[in-house]
């Protein structure tokens, strides 16, 4: 005799697909902060080892409770195994791969956006005793993937946010003004001139902090590390970790020989952007920020520029 056992089994639908409350479309869910490790091969230099922070997300429909939250960093995980132990990878193509994987595990999602920031440490000399140091800065990637219907583009960006030295320029004019009056007191015009020309004067420093986010076109490469020379090379001088006497009288002097406005930094970003990178179609986007964080004032100074390519490159023309 056999007996036969019959097994009910109950499939409920997941809570997130269920009808809310409020039905109302949001724009960006999804995680902050997911941290992996990752090795960016250079060739035949040395790899490149990041400890990266993704934050991942995508849109949601105004008839869905909630995302499948860990889908999102289960997909930063399968492309950082999967991808970068394969060959080299660009930051920002690895961002547009976990772009595509999300859109593939949430079907109903039309945007889905992936940013990155890490910790890049790079060697550079200091300016005169020539002592390595290690200089610490940060890479910026993102990658945005938009569907319509059967269609899906991703744009993609690569950045960097550098920290070097910028001197006031208007200051430091102040203080010309009032030595050479003092110095009138007891020189004539002549040679008041000739010290005026050869001493160079104090101001007050800022601390500046030059990031750079420049679209990435398919067929097109754009390095992490060039971008950090563009900013490093736009401020009154670039920073060092380790100073000896003669490096910090280099740097102190090549910075007041160098003095600029937070406004000049933004400028003088764009213009070698201009000289690099006008290659790139008219339609890329460029975004070129300082922050300079005053020493006598309790306030910071702020200039940015956000523009395409071809309008960047028609207003270094047109003046």
């Amino acid at each position: 005799m056999f007996t036969v056992v019959l097994q009910l089994v109950v499939c409920f639908p997941d809570t997130q697909d269920n009808m809310p409350k409020i039905p109302v479309h949001l724009t960006r869910v999804g995680v902050t902060g997911v941290k992996k490790l990752l090795k960016i091969e250079r060739g035949q230099k040395r790899p490149i080892v990041l400890i990266p922070k993704f934050d991942a997300f995508v849109d949601l429909p105004s008839d869905q409770r909630g995302i499948h939250m860990s889908r999102s960093p289960e997909a930063i995980s399968e492309v950082v195994e999967e991808v970068v132990n394969k060959s080299s990878v660009e930051i920002e193509s690895l961002c547009a791969e976990i772009v595509k994987t999300m859109m593939e595990k949430h079907k109903y999602a039309k945007v889905a956006e992936v940013r990155m920031i890490s910790d890049f440490m790079f060697v550079k000399k200091s300016p005169v005793t020539e002592n390595k140091t290690q200089e610490m800065t940060k890479l910026i990637a993102k990658a945005v993937g938009y569907r319509n219907n059967d269609e899906f583009k991703i744009r993609k960006s690569i950045g960097a946010e550098v920290v070097g030295m910028t001197v006031c320029p208007c200051a430091q004019e102040s203080v010309m003004e009032a030595d050479r009056n003092k110095l009138l007191e007891f020189l004539d015009e002549e040679t008041t001139q000739k010290v005026v020309d050869t001493v160079t004067f104090a101001s007050h420093n800022q601390r500046g902090i030059g990031t750079v986010i420049i679209e990435v076109p398919e067929h097109h490469v754009v390095r992490g590390e060039d971008i950090i020379q563009i900013i490093e090379d736009s401020m009154s001088s670039p920073v060092c970790e380790l100073l000896k006497r003669p490096d910090e009288n280099a740097v102190v002097m090549q910075a007041h020989k160098k003095p600029g406005f937070v406004e000049d930094c933004v400028r003088n970003m764009v213009e070698k952007i201009i000289q690099n990178y006008s290659h790139l179609p008219d339609d890329t986007l460029v975004t070129v920020r300082q922050v300079n964080e005053e020493s006598i004032h309790r306030h910071n100074a702020f200039a940015e520029k956000i523009s395409t390519m071809g309008d960047l490159k028609a207003e270094i023309e047109d003046n």
